[in-house]
């Protein structure tokens, strides 16, 4: 699929976590729209002693792999909006 990844090395802060193979690294979400499942983002991630979510070590939105992975848990996250509107 030619949507399901994007690099942009001229980016200051590219790559934003430590990876093996740059090649592969996407920057499509980058700010990861899983952030907002807390816990249930299946990511890789700790929180810090103030609580704060620290996603340092986690990669799923920067694999190309992962794009119908992240795509698919948006639903939750509309849901979880639409909860609220209601």
């Amino acid at each position: 699929m030619s949507h399901d990844f994007f690099q942009n090395v001229e980016c200051k802060y590219f790559p934003c976590h430590d990876v093996d193979d740059l090649e592969e690294f996407s920057c499509l979400f980058c700010y990861c729209p899983l952030y907002a499942l807390g816990e249930g983002c299946g990511g890789d991630f700790v929180f810090t002693e103030k609580g704060v979510k620290n996603c340092k070590f986690c990669v799923i939105p920067h694999t190309k792999e992962n794009y119908d992975y992240v795509t698919d848990k948006c639903q939750e996250i509309i849901e979880m909006v639409r909860k609220r509107i209601v």
